[in-house]
């Protein structure tokens, strides 16, 4: 059975990340954080946004969950964590509307990267 965890010490790191990158479009207070244990997935990380028609009848704003899969997240290194993060983080548009940004010309390996290069970790506790 799939089991859930906030993880408050990832949220701090996600939200490091986002000040760093200067996401300012990220509303941070919207964005959560949660560890998957048991998961039967290949994926690393996954993202997810409250439909809009739920936000609508909730009178709510945009909310992101980014999932973190634990069995896998854990081995990676620091480094290879971090941008998982930057990833999930370019799925969600710079107007915060709720959507989401498919794999392509905004999320990819090579913008990643050369944002993995620009950011400053050092203020970051994880």
């Amino acid at each position: 059975m799939i089991k859930y965890q906030k993880d408050i010490k990832l949220e701090n790191l996600v939200r490091c990340v986002i000040l760093s990158l200067n996401m300012d479009y990220i509303k941070q207070d919207n964005v959560f954080i949660i560890r998957s244990f048991n998961t039967k997935t290949k994926a690393v990380a996954r993202i997810y946004s409250i439909p809009s028609a739920i936000r609508y009848v909730m009178k709510i704003e945009p909310i992101y969950v980014i999932e973190i899969i634990s069995e896998k997240f854990d081995k990676l290194t620091y480094d290879e964590k971090v941008k998982v993060i930057i990833h999930e983080l370019l799925h969600i548009p710079i107007g915060f509307t709720g959507g989401l940004r498919p794999h392509g010309d905004k999320v990819n390996e090579r913008i990643v990267n050369k944002l993995f290069k620009k950011i400053n970790l050092e203020n970051c506790i994880y």
